[in-house]
């Protein structure tokens, strides 16, 4: 080993790693360790102070043993003496052990901290840099408590070095991305952002990368350095790789800071100044001219360079989306790297292009690749590249190649890697649905998909086909002959004996007249699958067997038999059991007659969103292709009440809404259609079951209105196909007026006040007497996060409400609560108005709603004998106490409905009270801060007129007025 003299290095560090590497074994090793840990503990603790180069040394070695796994208990505190010293390689070597060893709950924080700020206060640039590199490396939160004030003065100073200036930026992104709260925004905000135009491209790095960050969080802080940003790139693209020698890359000027500065102008939209807008393009345009150019250098780190840049130009044409012919050259520029040979441009080139193909300016050039991405799907060896290429599929078919790619897909399946197996199940599912031209070619697609890949069929999927077959009457017949012929396969899947018997036992009775598929060889063919299934797939065809009884009478005594056979009256499974004894009693004793209305065929299912995609969104998560299609269709702001955004196109795909709130309440049903997709195939998926399925048929096949349904797990046929787990449900179109928004909640305080394509509000609340307590729920339905969020409340004269602040930022597919405390000072009519201002994909949304804070939300119940009601209600008879009305009855007139709605009302209902025991009558105390209001209300209603009288009498005849109004409205 070479000498090293005592001003240059540490003999005596380089001999004790030597020592160690000279080890022959492990015991060696630690014995070495052990020896050396106590000569450092015995010269700690000697009594001669040791000078700045033995204290290095020591910790020096410390660090090392530590790096070797070994636990250090000692010496932290001659590393911060190390601190104090003015020689660099001792400070140096000082805040490497603090910054390697040191946690955030070290008491030895504030003497570092004290280190720290003397050596920030110094103005020695070698100093500042060490202190602020061990700021960052730490990171804690009482680093950023004690410094977050000081960093930013030492960047926008006119007199820092530029060394400097490049580490305190990035300690500043450190600090933020850990302690966001503690990071003052004030005056150096619009300095820094002048930081771009520095002369040193190592701080515009640096400063980029800090902008970024905090324009994410508070984009109308730092919407200035967009000009700034693209003056910026300007230079950098049209700049010759001489003219920015220290930073060119391999013959690529700057390419770090060309991706940094480009993803910082995806933070906000397109510029509106001309100007820039126009120099922003032609640097775009000059991004991908280069692309096209011969590389300079044959070395894969040129080209890396190169297409960093490319793709990062790419995703901000995509993140515009305003400029068409950008688009379509990005889209062919993506299309040259599909048959690249490099695999991760061939994978970035899918990924882009899926966004690509929702474009409406790049969907036509997008489905020009449909071959070569075809190709990839079936040679391409990687299966993250496969993926995506089946992702591209999916977002570039339409009605002119829906076929074509289904068959691809379809044709794919066979062989996929069983970890994307259903994914592709639930795409070919979703397109199959979505362009079918007519049902011979769904019918058979979705029978083919369940006959290749049947394991990775959800129930999803065959549940929708039976809500398709059964709401379409043409579809019926070659249903239930196709799947008659499927069923004669030797081998078929379960899922597919679950779609035989459910369309057989509906419309068998379609195909009965051929004799190959008369009722005997229908049930014969199902039975012969009968011991090969499940118990839920059994139950379902016994199920199937009851209805033949009814379909079929001449095979009764057959289906009898075998229903009475010991394999079923005695099975093991109660609900098989149960089920062969009810439907072998019923066959037996019901009339035919009886039997009919029974088992009479299915209703349609109530039109709602498909399953299948909510199940899509749930595995994959809210796609970026949807996130596109939702935020072109929401522009502007959305009021309840307000106008509604526009339909999607024919193109588009539907989403459902999550119900990110978890409050159970379910959405309206339209009433009428939703707009149609542009398929044949309307929406019919439904969460409930029907509506309007008769009684004795959910007796029967739901075994008494229980949770079994004749799809799932142990059901019968009588009840709808149950939807996907509680939370996502259907995707609403708009909600109704902001009238009825309030009235609905009129009599309840839980439930989805706003929905639309990006946020959905909900509410729970409570009231006592005068005061009330509300939480808010916003809920992001989109993976993009919302900035800026900012929720105010205006309230009437007569309201006080505190609201408390929020977060600025909402994350994708995440809520926040806010809590709301309201007190009524005295008698109000108009209800206060929440707006919520926020910043989505670089667009400003503003939703305003009223709060369902109505005056019947004080009222507190008072009981009351018969003889004192009427004692005081004959007190309150002047004319102005007293408000009545007579209205026709908007909904069905029944009693307990009524009942509940009173009490919803917040009034007691007084039992025995009127002479006339059909009317309603309630009581109770409207509650302020500078009063009481009794009131007394009588309903009566009139059954045969269909109408209703409302009498409500007050000690105040603005309140009397305004629960007459809000009362009147619930029946």
């Amino acid at each position: 080993m070479p000498a090293v003299s005592k001003g240059d290095g540490m003999r005596g560090l380089a001999v004790f790693i030597s020592d160690i590497r000279n080890c022959k074994s492990k015991e060696a090793e630690i014995k070495r360790i052990n020896k050396e840990l106590a000569n450092i503990r015995s010269k700690f603790k000697g009594d001669k102070a040791l000078d700045g180069y033995s204290k290095k040394k020591y910790v020096c070695k410390l660090l090392f043993i530590f790096l070797l796994g070994h636990d250090i208990d000692f010496g932290h505190m001659e590393a911060v003496n190390l601190l104090s010293s003015n020689r660099y390689t001792e400070k140096q070597i000082g805040y490497l052990f603090i910054s390697v060893l040191v946690n955030s709950n070290s008491e030895l924080i504030r003497l570092i901290n004290n280190a720290v700020k003397n050596d920030l206060a110094s103005r020695n640039p070698t100093f500042m840099g060490l202190a602020l590199h061990c700021i960052a490396n730490v990171g804690s939160r009482e680093m950023a408590e004690a410094f977050a004030g000081e960093i930013p003065k030492i960047l926008v100073a006119g007199d820092t070095m530029d060394s400097v200036k490049q580490s305190a930026a990035l300690c500043l992104l450190r600090l933020y991305r850990t302690s966001p709260d503690l990071v003052p925004m004030g005056d150096w905000t619009s300095r820094v952002v002048h930081l771009l135009n520095d002369q040193h491209l190592g701080v515009v790095t640096a400063a980029t990368s800090l902008i970024t960050t905090l324009a994410q969080k508070n984009p109308e802080e730092f919407k200035t350095s967009v000009s700034l940003a693209v003056s910026r790139l300007s230079r950098i693209v049209t700049s010759a790789s001489t003219d920015l020698q220290d930073y060119t890359y391999y013959f690529v000027p700057a390419p770090w800071l060309s991706v940094k500065l480009l993803r910082l102008l995806q933070c906000y939209p397109p510029p509106e100044d001309p100007a820039v807008r126009g120099r922003l393009t032609e640097c775009l345009e000059t991004i991908l001219n280069k692309a096209q150019e011969p590389p300079k250098s044959k070395k894969v780190q040129h080209s890396n360079a190169k297409n960093a840049a490319l793709f990062e130009a790419i995703s901000l044409v995509i993140h515009h989306d305003s400029e068409p012919n950008l688009l379509v050259r990005a889209c062919n520029q993506l299309g040259q790297f599909l048959q690249h040979r490099e695999t991760n441009l061939r994978y970035l080139a899918l990924e882009s292009m899926c966004t690509l193909a929702s474009s409406e300016f790049s969907h036509e050039a997008v489905k020009t690749h449909i071959e070569t991405v075809t190709n990839a799907l079936k040679t391409e060896r990687d299966v993250s590249v496969r993926q995506r290429a089946v992702d591209l599929l999916y977002a570039m078919c339409d009605r002119s190649n829906a076929q074509q790619i289904v068959a691809e897909m379809l044709s794919y399946l066979e062989t996929a890697d069983y970890s994307i197996r259903e994914e592709i199940v639930l795409k070919v599912a979703v397109l199959a649905e979505k362009y079918a031209v007519d049902y011979t070619w769904y019918v058979d697609t979705i029978l083919g998909l369940i006959r290749v890949a049947g394991d990775f069929v959800s129930e999803e999927v065959w549940y929708r086909v039976i809500q398709i077959v059964v709401n379409r009457d043409d579809a019926q017949g070659y249903a239930a002959k196709t799947v008659f012929e499927a069923l004669q396969a030797p081998a078929c899947h379960e899922n597919l004996v679950k779609v035989g018997g459910y369309v057989l036992g509906e419309f068998g009775n379609l195909i009965a007249g051929d004799p190959r598929s008369s009722p005997l060889i229908q049930f014969n063919l199902l039975h012969s699958k009968f011991h090969l299934c499940s118990v839920p797939t059994r139950a379902l065809l016994l199920s199937t067997y009851i209805k033949f009884v009814n379909l079929f009478p001449e095979v009764k005594g057959t289906i009898q038999d075998v229903l009475r056979s010991d394999s079923q009256l005695r099975n093991a499974d109660v609900e098989l059991q149960q089920r062969a004894v009810e439907y072998l009693r019923l066959s037996t004793v019901a009339s035919t007659d009886i039997l009919a209305t029974v088992l009479e065929e299915m209703p349609p299912f109530p039109e709602r969103e498909s399953s299948i995609l909510a199940k899509l969104k749930r595995k994959k998560g809210p796609s970026t292709v949807t996130d596109l299609e939702e935020a072109k269709r929401d522009r502007g702001a959305d009021v309840n009440g307000g106008p509604e955004p526009a339909p999607a196109s024919a193109s588009s795909t539907p989403s459902p809404s999550a119900d990110l709130l978890g409050l159970g309440a379910a959405p309206p049903v339209p009433a009428g259609p939703p707009p149609s997709s542009g398929g044949l195939l309307v929406d019919v998926f439904s969460d409930s079951p029907s509506a309007v399925a008769p009684l004795a048929v959910s007796r029967v096949w739901g075994r008494g209105g229980g949770d079994d349904s004749a799809l799932a797990p142990g059901p019968g046929h009588g009840r709808a196909p149950p939807g996907p787990p509680p939370g996502p449900s259907r995707a609403l179109p708009g909600r109704p007026p902001a009238a009825s928004c309030l009235l609905g909640f009129v009599c309840k305080n839980n439930g989805v006040l706003f929905e639309n394509q990006l946020l959905q509000i909900g509410l729970k609340s409570e009231f006592r007497q005068n005061l009330g307590r509300m939480f808010i729920f916003y809920g992001n339905k989109t993976s993009t996060q919302f900035l800026s969020f900012t929720p105010t409340l205006v309230c009437s004269d007569g309201l006080q409400a505190n609201i408390l602040p929020v977060g600025p930022t909402v994350d994708g597919g995440a809520q926040v609560q806010q809590a709301v405390n309201i007190e009524c000072l005295s008698d109000f009519a108009e209800a206060p108005v929440l707006s919520v201002q926020f910043r989505y994909g670089g667009t400003f949304q503003n939703v305003s709603v009223k709060l369902p804070i109505t005056l019947n939300k004080f009222f507190q119940p008072t009981e009351m004998a018969s003889q004192d009601f009427f004692q005081r209600w004959k007190q309150l008879s002047s004319p102005q106490q007293e408000v009545q009305s007579i209205f026709r009855a908007k909904h069905p007139m029944d009693t307990e409905v009524t009942k509940a709605k009173i009490i919803g009302f917040g009034s007691a209902l007084l039992e025995d009270v009127d002479p006339n025991p059909a009317n309603f009558v309630g009581a109770g105390i409207i509650h302020t801060k500078t009063s009481q209001i009794g009131c007394l209300l009588r309903l009566e209603p009139n059954l045969q007129a269909q109408m209703y009288r409302l009498t409500l009498r007050t000690s105040r005849e603005t309140v009397s007025q305004r629960l007459c109004e809000l009362l009147s409205e619930q029946f």
